[in-house]
């Protein structure tokens, strides 16, 4: 059931990056895009290491964007911040 569960929460995360690359503006699809990696490697590693809990995926994700922030300009990083807001929203 527990796997049931996070593959319902992983769906309804990834419409969230489906949305932005159908109807967001560019910046969104460049947060999305950028984001959708580390998501995907987020959910990945939580997936092999048998810790795939939906609860685990958004600070796993943002510990993630953390230490690879210093690649990003102040304004791409508010983007993904807001991207990543949008996620929590749709986590709720």
């Amino acid at each position: 059931m527990a796997e049931q569960d996070f593959a319902l929460y992983i769906e309804r995360l990834e419409q969230v990056f489906d949305r932005a690359v159908a109807e967001g503006t560019d910046d969104e699809l460049f947060a999305s895009g950028y984001l959708r990696g580390h998501f995907d490697l987020v959910v990945a590693q939580l997936e092999l290491q048998e810790q795939a809990k939906a609860e685990a995926v958004l600070p796993t994700l943002r510990a993630a964007v953390e230490q690879t922030k210093h690649e990003l300009a102040p304004a791409d990083q508010q983007h993904i911040a807001d991207m990543i807001a949008r996620l929590e929203q749709a986590a709720a």
